[in-house]
């Protein structure tokens, strides 16, 4: 492992490389990132970032986010198969239908959805930042794509707008259920529970906190409760251990786990500075038209 994060640091010098990865992936390549982070913090940084060479150690359309922001640098990913389903959920033809039916529409688009996605919708979101940015919205009819679960919570924080949901989601959060967090409630009550929003409804409900991933790994700083049960995907556990070794997490079961993100790990990462091979590459059109709505993410998030 130490010869692997050595021969890492070389690389970086050799390729001026930054080195990004998300809560999600294994343990290791956190240990070994410049900076670890959910997704709106890591576009940020990809974005400013002054290193030629982005090393995103995430999901697919994480790099292709940070090559449609910086198009001038070569954004690599350790596994280029690591994919996000809820991503493809959705198309640009149903964007298209939506925006027919509506004069007044604004389309959301999670940052979870491919460059197509966000080159037809007018503005993106985190699940940090979407509270704030259809906040700034002033249309009544919000199109949020492409996670229902997720626009299912933020539409009750709007009651004056009309919220179209498509059929997308999460299959990690979606799949949990109620079971393990009815059963440690019960026997003891004190146990809070962190949630993701792109959980189910019913588990949203019965949570002490629903927040983002960064949200979540900052609760337990200020809460005084020393038992949690963490319905998001288990990656997060590297980070909550290190900042809180006297307190304890539980998540459900079966642990929930995204598959594509452990396809990331710190061997690829290091392969993929040696061979620079597969750089994200966006068609400059289609570019310009999905930078537009995260540009106005970063405007309006601050």
């Amino acid at each position: 492992m130490n010869d692997l994060i050595s021969r890492l640091e070389t690389l970086k010098s050799e390729r001026d490389a930054v080195v990004l990865a998300h809560y999600y992936v294994d343990g290791s390549v956190q240990d070994a990132a410049d900076y670890v982070g959910d997704s709106y913090y890591l576009s940020t940084i990809a974005k400013n970032s002054p290193h030629q060479t982005i090393l995103f150690c995430g999901v697919k359309f994480m790099a292709e986010s940070a090559k449609i922001l910086s198009p001038e640098k070569t954004v690599v990913m350790p596994d280029t198969m690591a994919d996000c389903p809820m991503a493809h959920m959705v198309s640009p033809e149903y964007v298209n239908n939506i925006r027919e039916s509506y004069s007044d529409l604004t389309v959301v688009c999670y940052i979870n959805s491919t460059t197509e996605i966000k080159a037809v919708s007018d503005v993106c979101v985190t699940s940090s930042n979407a509270k704030k940015i259809i906040s700034a919205t002033s249309t009544k009819n919000i199109l949020f794509i492409p996670d229902r679960n997720l626009g299912s919570y933020l539409q009750g924080f709007f009651p004056e707008k009309n919220f179209i949901l498509p059929k997308g989601c999460c299959p990690v959060h979606s799949d949990l259920t109620t079971e393990d967090l009815l059963s440690i409630k019960q026997n003891d009550p004190e146990t809070l529970v962190l949630t993701h929003p792109e959980c189910e409804p019913e588990i949203v409900g019965l949570s002490d906190f629903v927040g983002s991933t960064s949200e979540i790994i900052d609760f337990p700083a200020h809460s005084k409760a020393n038992n949690y049960i963490i319905y998001t995907e288990h990656g997060v556990a590297h980070i909550l251990k290190q900042k809180y070794p006297d307190k304890t997490f539980l998540f459900p079961s079966p642990i929930p786990v995204c598959k594509d993100m452990k396809l990331i790990t710190l061997e690829k990462a290091v392969r993929s500075l040696e061979t620079m091979a597969s750089p994200i590459e966006v068609p400059e059109s289609l570019r310009k038209a999905a930078q537009q709505a995260l540009i106005r993410m970063h405007e309006l998030a601050g």
